[in-house]
């Protein structure tokens, strides 16, 4: 191999599209634009987001207020938010203590949440506790009663009804 012998890849190279360049390049006369139109003429063409005449989409749209959000429409004005923890968070406590929202909250198991505790079912439970909450699910209220604990629901209904 000598330097005079190298050359660029097969395909690796393409010559650039020379138009109106006459009939025979395929490309001449008008030039790839179509006849007659906005877009044949020079500098002519259609700006972003333009719909030919039609309502373009950013005004048909509906103008809102604040963050967009389903919560800002006011969707989920009815919507609960409860702080959720798990069986096997649970197990630290010791034998009776009476498990609640503030109490989770003051020991980080979960963030405070305005409308209450939902307790779900990962983990296992090896104590016996009392748990005041909203909502717990089928699993985990059946592992709290299986370790000797109780549940008791405030206001709202289980998962598991």
């Amino acid at each position: 191999m000598r330097l005079d012998d190298l050359r660029p890849n097969d395909g690796s190279k393409k010559e650039r599209k020379r138009i109106g360049r006459g009939r025979s390049t395929g490309w001449g006369k008008t030039s790839g634009r179509g006849q007659k139109g906005q877009g044949s003429r020079a500098g002519g063409n259609v700006r972003p987001g333009f719909e030919g005449g039609q309502t373009p989409l950013h005004m048909r749209t509906p103008k809102l207020r604040g963050p967009f959000s389903r919560r800002s429409r006011g969707i989920e004005r009815f919507r609960k938010d409860y702080a959720e923890v798990n069986v096997g968070a649970l197990a630290r406590f010791d034998a009776g203590t009476t498990v609640d929202l503030t109490l989770c909250v003051a020991l980080g198991l979960c963030r405070a949440a305005a409308d209450g505790l939902r307790v779900l079912g990962t983990g296992e439970l090896g104590v016996a506790l009392t748990i005041v909450a909203q909502h717990v699910s089928a699993a985990a209220q059946q592992k709290i009663e299986a370790a000797g604990g109780t549940v008791q629901l405030t206001g709202g209904s289980s998962d598991s009804e």
